[in-house]
């Protein structure tokens, strides 16, 4: 369960604005919730080139952490960080949930949050076009290709966009050193109790912000 005082990721998604998809109140539950971060500052001591980190949270619709790691990294920059660290979390999260889950992602990154529901609104049978052309930064390689198939495996997604100083991924991401216990937590295959919910009000549904990434 979530630290006592700490909002679980289902709170944090529902509080948050997901860019570019309106959604109503009872399509907002997700089954599980992945919270990713990405860091290329460097540790004390170390270049430019090293000291990054990559972190995920993973919990279900109930509160019942999944895993959490928090590795180190050598991304090009902070913004190709990102992009690796939701690779990752996709693909920690398929092997642990159903294909037909349902996945509610929280960034504090805001390009992709974007471009993650784009995709979603291009290639899951929406009705609405996608807002805009996705571009991806040129060092990201391949991460992105992974994301859109880890995307695609999963009946529904949803990314919202979260701050930094609210994001539980994001001292795994910007301390691994200090963190690196967190990655011998014993695997869970957790299912959620079921999702639905009688709640009236709805959440925030869409995000006007700008482009400006963490």
């Amino acid at each position: 369960m979530a630290a006592y005082g700490r909002p679980t990721l289902r709170d944090l998604f529902d509080e948050s604005p997901t860019p570019h998809i309106a959604h109503p109140p009872r399509s907002h539950h997700r089954d599980f919730y992945l919270a990713t971060d990405g860091s290329f500052r460097p540790h004390s001591g170390e270049t430019a080139d090293h000291g990054g980190g990559l972190g995920v949270v993973i919990e279900t619709f109930d509160g019942q952490r999944v895993t959490r790691l928090s590795v180190p990294d050598t991304a090009p920059d902070n913004n190709v960080a990102e992009y690796r660290a939701l690779h990752l979390g996709l693909d920690v999260l398929a092997a642990r949930a159903p294909r037909d889950a349902r996945v509610g992602l929280l960034i504090d990154h805001d390009q992709l949050a974007g471009n993650v529901n784009a995709e979603v609104l291009a290639t899951h049978g929406s009705v609405y076009d996608p807002p805009h052309a996705v571009t991806v930064p040129r060092r990201t390689g391949l991460h992105w290709r992974g994301i859109q198939a880890r995307l695609n495996g999963f009946t529904e997604v949803r990314a919202a966009r979260i701050s930094g100083d609210r994001n539980p991924a994001h001292p795994l991401a910007n301390a691994p050193d200090q963190y690196a216990h967190v990655n011998g937590e014993p695997d869970r295959c957790v299912l959620p109790r079921t999702t639905t919910t009688d709640d009236r009000v709805p959440p925030p549904s869409r995000s006007e912000r700008g482009g400006a990434s963490d």
